[in-house]
């Protein structure tokens, strides 16, 4: 018996970092494996909470090869002061 794997199984996806410009000018941060999906949901407000308050734009993403990464940089940008973020942006 020859059991197939369907080459989906060994495709890459390319996860995301982003970094949204709410309504009240506040920053949000997060991962993702689907950049459109997944601001399309924060746009409706059924993203995360904080971003109910409203969303005006993506601001900054970058791209990863894994979620572990993306993750680590995740952690690493939210532990930034709003200005650290503000830099990172420009």
């Amino acid at each position: 018996m020859i059991l197939r794997l369907s080459a989906v199984l060994f495709v890459k996806k390319t996860w995301y970092l982003y970094i949204l410009e709410c309504s009240d000018k506040s920053l949000y941060t997060g991962v993702t494996n689907n950049l459109a999906a997944r601001f399309a949901k924060h746009l409706t407000g059924r993203g995360a909470k904080y971003t109910r308050r409203g969303v005006r734009k993506i601001v900054h993403t970058e791209t990863f090869k894994s979620m572990s990464a993306a993750l680590k940089r995740e952690h690493t940008v939210k532990k930034l002061p709003r200005r650290g973020k503000l830099a990172l942006i420009s």
